[in-house]
């Protein structure tokens, strides 16, 4: 038989084509393994996002049955149990993203739930309000106007069809009231910047992002101070029932109801000689202008004192109560005849910048005012305000304050296990029917990272202990 020996060349050759073949299947391998990594980490991924969605409908319930027990209404859960960052719910965790009181608080998160009455309702606020809003001007604020009100003739300065037929692409003006304070990007004038400013993500911090001039979104200026868009000041949910807990209406002090203040200041233990001096200032008018003599030109009753208040501050003015005694009958105390009232501006929480909206107030009363609250005893009642202000500017005041919130939201962020799975939503609860109702859900997690770099950092060091 014939010697074919095998020549060197050929063994080179088929060493080659075994190493790129063993290449081959080494890198499939690598490919596919890679591949099952990636598959592993985003099913972890899916699985800390659900997780995160768990803890935000279990936050829920623990807000819902929170406000359902409050003590008193209109009063918020006592800040010392509520639990409102890093609650642990299996292997998930959640915060409630608040907003602090100090608009110069603007470096660190603040935790808690969000009071609705602390903010100007944006169907109710008039044009004058609402221009006194950061980056508002009187032509928006007349737009806004134009856009919840019922007819389609334009105010001064405002928009109605003309107007929003010219977009591109065109539509109609609503001539309805707003359904939420998003809607305001419809409304011809508003832009991105106005809306959101600096505070892109709504958290009421100055992010690394919010400070960083051109080089990333939001446009900035780069100064270190967060400034705010017309959102963060903004509502459509602040209103309070006019009805007592049993039911029944509340007294009505703007005509004065003598009966029913009189049941009212027995059944809170008010004693009878302050109970007389009260009922004296307001003697009962039954339309020929009261028991002493009627009343001159200005509303006045002969005896010097109005039978009719245009707000309950300005009764309690009038009334010569002391403070104390005046708190245990204000939550039952109105000068409307409607079932709800809304927009009242809680005057115990609003910020400054809110507080300066309002008639009679500028910034530099809105900030005497919110200094003159710090360390008040009695932290829902309007008493304080009476000495905080002179007499003209509480009476202008009167009408759009009250000293409680029955409507709050709950700005819930959460992160599943490994730090993962980051979920925002922000609900709405009404408590002014009794109980607490979601009258609202929102996604917010498109917004970004909202947390602060501190719980970043709280995150890290769970994930990797000392």
């Amino acid at each position: 038989m014939a010697d074919r020996s095998v020549r060197p060349t050929e063994r080179a050759s088929v060493l080659i084509i075994v190493l790129w073949v063993a290449f081959g299947l080494v890198s499939l391998a690598i490919y596919f393994a890679n591949s099952s990594s990636l598959e592993l980490r985003a099913a972890d991924n899916r699985v800390a996002a659900l997780e995160s969605e768990q803890a935000i409908a279990g936050a829920a319930r623990y807000i819902s049955n929170a406000l359902a027990n409050v003590t008193e209404p209109g009063v918020p859960p006592d800040s010392a149990t509520l639990k409102v960052e890093a609650i642990q719910i299996g292997t998930a965790r959640f915060w409630l993203i608040g907003q602090p009181l100090d608009e110069e608080d603007d470096l660190e998160v603040t935790f808690g739930l969000v009071d609705e009455g602390a903010k100007l309702h944006l169907n109710t606020a008039t044009a004058a309000m609402l221009a006194k809003l950061p980056r508002m001007t009187a032509e928006l604020a007349a737009a806004v106007g134009d856009w919840r009100d019922a007819d389609s003739d334009p105010s001064e300065n405002g928009a109605e069809d003309e107007i929003y037929g010219r977009l591109n692409p065109p539509y109609r003006c609503k001539n309805a009231p707003f359904e939420s304070i998003e809607e305001l990007r419809l409304v011809y004038g508003f832009t991105q910047d106005i809306l959101y400013d600096e505070d892109a993500n709504l958290n009421a911090v100055l992010d690394r992002n919010e400070d960083d001039e051109d080089a990333t979104l939001p446009n900035d200026n780069r100064d270190g101070v967060l400034n705010r868009g017309v959102l963060a000041y903004l509502t459509i949910h602040s209103k309070q029932s006019n009805m007592k807990t049993n039911g029944q209406m509340k007294v009505n002090v703007g005509t004065v109801d003598p009966n029913g203040l009189r049941t009212l200041m027995t059944d809170a233990g008010i004693s009878s000689q302050t109970m007389g001096q009260v009922l004296a200032r307001f003697p009962a008018d039954n339309g020929q202008g009261g028991q002493n003599g009627g009343q001159n030109q200005n509303g006045q009753n002969a005896g010097g004192t109005s039978t009719t208040n245009n707000s309950v501050l300005q009764f309690y003015t009038r009334s010569g109560l002391r403070a104390e005694d005046f708190a245990l009958i204000e939550a039952d105390l109105t000068v409307s005849t409607n079932s709800v009232i809304e927009g009242l501006v809680n005057v115990n929480t609003a910020t400054a910048t809110v507080l300066a909206c309002l008639p009679g107030l500028d910034a530099e009363k809105a900030g005497a005012l919110v200094a003159a609250r710090t360390g008040q005893t009695e932290q829902h009642s309007i008493a304080w305000v009476k000495d905080a202000l002179d007499a003209q500017v509480a009476d202008q005041l009167g009408p759009f304050i009250t000293g409680r919130s029955y409507v709050y939201s709950a700005d819930i962020a959460a992160l599943g296990h490994h730090g993962r799975g980051y979920q925002r939503v922000k609900l709405i609860f009404d408590t002014t029917e009794g109980g607490a109702k979601i009258r609202q859900r929102q996604d917010l997690t498109h917004l970004g990272w909202a947390l602060g770099q501190n719980v970043r950092q709280q995150i890290a060091e769970l994930q990797n202990p000392p």
